[in-house]
């Protein structure tokens, strides 16, 4: 059974009821207290007027039924089921509505379009609470499974009467201990003056009020005016509208939701006419909203709470200025509990009386304490939190170890001289060798491992011979005594095919690698120039190095040897120009004996010869053959056309064209 309204007002209780209240809390609960009926009202009931998708909410009638279906609660709990959410309770989707943007009405006048725009707010509703899903399944897990927080506070009167207030109608910090509730519930009958200031403002339209909610004991005067006396105390409880205003401005495209400034800053000023209105009825309900506000500034002081309804964008128009009659941070502040409507006049004078007037309902102490304990073994468990081991940071070791000052000098000098090297500059290496030289090394040194280049482990020589300087390898050779037994082992394994590949490709075959790897300055040549350099110096100073031996130096090369080698070479330039001028002169005598030989004529002359008598139509003497497969009227037409041609021909001939003199 949900619970209804009842005719009891929150400022003027029954004094036998209010001393039988105790206050209900389903986490401290005990034994002979039942738990609210806002939690019972969330399990699942069966029957011809029950909702089975809002956790089993009962009806009276079939109308009250029909209007739950179409109401926006309903619309919401259907489509998070079927996206498999769960569904929530009047008072959470009260809660969730509080953060929309825009309202559940729109602007629209007609049923059809509050229809439509509701449907659109629900649409809204369902994706930001796929949002706040995804951020709290993104935070920490909770040890403890919280119990959702209603947004009455239910309060037990045996033996089975059950009352519900609003939560925020209590003073701020008001808590369950000690019986906090019920004390403020009681220092609420106190009879006194109490008014409240309701606004709303949603879609454009707005509302607003100044309600009386309780009013204080009246002390009249006798006629004569010379001695009191005291009437029977009457405490008037009913509600009094003191002043009220609404107006509606042109803030929201139709059927389309939100305001144009939240518009503008999500996608940019839009520039349109009908934007251009929009921002305007903005600008005015601002003003005409802070006018109204300035003008009841008085009233809003001695105001009790203050009540407002509004989006975010919204709400900076009651707070946040200068000269604001309602500060931010201010403890008479309020927002719905609920879900609300358009605002109008209508509107505000339910949600007063759904405010002043307690919830009651009417369940047994069997019936409380069976549903707590359904409800409370509904709840989801707890997830266990995950246990996260720190995995030991490994220590970053820098694979290039810091040089030290000479070691970088170093560097730089090897780099200077591996350049000059490579490149081929003779007089420039000439003159750093002879001043740098003895600091290097030698000309027999090493690259070292700290130099960083691809060169490091090789020579001079072994460089300038990779490169194919053979001016460099000269002067090393013969003026700088290089050493050229000196060997290197491969870069890694597959280091000695990579060269083989590369050597392929040059002039003339390099010497084969040995097998052990070792290379010398001769090996890592490239052209044969190169390598010629070596086998001049082994022939012209055979004693100072194992050329054939360590060096790897094949055979030595001759003045003789060149010699021989040129005379091959002219012979077989000189070979190859005869055979040249042979196939020119063979080609020649093909040429002329095709100029002696006649040419046969054309048989185009024959031909020309017979066109030079007269011709017949059709142009051709076969044309009598283009007459085939034409119907017998095409044929006397063609032949006519034909006959007629001849006899132009003749009278041409004859005149010997006279017919120009005509």
């Amino acid at each position: 059974m949900q619970p209804q309204t009842s005719q009891y007002h929150i400022f003027s209780l029954p004094p036998e009821l209010l001393a039988s209240l105790t206050p209900r809390n389903l986490v401290n609960k005990q034994t002979s207290r039942a738990p609210s009926p806002e939690f019972a009202s969330q399990q699942t009931a069966t029957g011809p007027r029950a909702c089975n998708v809002c956790l089993g909410v009962n009806f009276r009638d079939v109308d009250e039924q029909r209007t739950h279906f179409r109401s926006d609660w309903h619309k919401y709990n259907v489509k998070i089921r079927l996206r498999g959410g769960q569904p929530v309770g009047e008072s959470q989707f009260a809660q969730l509505v509080e953060g929309l943007e825009d309202s559940l009405s729109g602007s629209a006048s007609s049923s059809s379009e509050d229809e439509a725009s509701s449907s659109d707010a629900v649409s809204t509703l369902l994706q930001k609470s796929k949002k706040l899903h995804l951020r709290s399944r993104s935070s920490s897990p909770s040890s403890v499974a919280r119990i959702p927080q209603s947004a009455l506070i239910w309060f037990h009167s045996p033996p089975h009467t059950q009352i519900g207030i609003y939560r925020t109608i209590f003073p701020p910090g008001t808590t369950q201990a000690q019986d906090g509730y019920l004390n403020a519930l009681k220092d609420m009958q106190e009879k006194r003056e109490r008014t409240w200031a309701m606004f709303m403002v949603a879609g454009g339209h707005f509302a607003g009020a100044l309600v009386r909610v309780s009013q204080d004991i009246e002390d009249d005067e006798d006629d004569g005016g010379k001695k009191k006396k005291q009437k029977k105390l009457k405490q008037k409880v009913e509600t009094e509208v003191l002043k009220h205003k609404t107006f509606h401005r042109y803030t929201t495209r139709r059927k389309q939701g939100g305001s144009q400034s939240v518009n503008d800053n999500a996608k940019g000023p839009a520039k349109s006419a009908g934007a251009q209105l929009r921002r305007y009825g903005e600008q005015a309900l601002r003003e005409d909203i802070r006018g109204l506000l300035e003008e009841w500034a008085e009233n809003i002081d001695d105001c009790e709470l203050v009540w407002i309804r509004a989006s975010t964008s919204n709400r900076r128009i009651f707070l946040g200025y200068d000269e604001a009659p309602i500060k931010k941070g201010d403890e008479r502040l309020r927002t719905f509990p609920f879900p609300t409507r358009r605002p109008t006049q209508s509107e505000l004078t339910r949600c007063l009386a759904e405010l002043v007037r307690p919830k009651v309902s009417h369940f047994t102490e069997e019936e409380l304490k069976e549903q707590d304990e359904a409800f409370l073994a509904s709840l989801p468990k707890p997830r266990p939190v995950p246990v996260v081991t720190s995995a030991p940071v490994p220590t970053l070791t820098s694979k290039t170890p810091k040089l030290t000052k000479e070691e970088e000098a170093a560097k730089d000098k090897w780099l200077r001289a591996l350049d000059m090297a490579s490149h081929g500059r003779v007089d420039a290496l000439k003159a750093f060798l002879s001043k740098e030289g003895e600091s290097l090394g030698g000309v027999d040194t090493r690259v070292p491992e700290f130099v960083g280049s691809e060169e490091r482990g090789r020579t001079l020589l072994m460089v300038a011979a990779s490169q194919g300087q053979e001016e460099i390898v000269n002067w090393l050779l013969e003026e700088a005594r290089a050493d050229p037994t000196v060997i290197v082992l491969p870069k890694d394994d597959g280091d000695s095919e990579e060269e083989n590949e590369k050597e392929k490709e040059g002039d003339t075959e390099p010497p084969p690698l040995p097998k052990s790897g070792k290379r010398t300055a001769y090996d890592l040549a490239k052209t044969k120039t190169a390598r010629d350099v070596f086998r001049r110096c082994a022939y012209a100073h055979p004693e100072w190095h194992d050329w054939l031996g360590a060096a790897r130096v094949p055979s030595v090369l001759s003045p003789e040897m060149e010699e021989q080698q040129e005379e091959k070479k002219k012979v077989r330039r000189k070979g190859l120009k005869d055979r040249v001028k042979e196939r020119e002169a063979k080609e020649r005598e093909k040429e002329k004996e095709r100029a002696k030989t006649p040419e046969p004529e054309p048989a185009r002359s024959t031909r020309k010869e017979k066109l030079e008598g007269p011709r017949r139509l059709g142009g051709a003497p076969a044309a009598a053959e283009g007459l085939a497969g034409l119907t017998p009227e095409m044929r006397m037409k063609v032949e006519r056309e034909r006959r007629a041609r001849a006899a132009e021909a003749r009278l041409k001939a004859l005149g010997g064209g006279g017919g120009g003199a005509r």
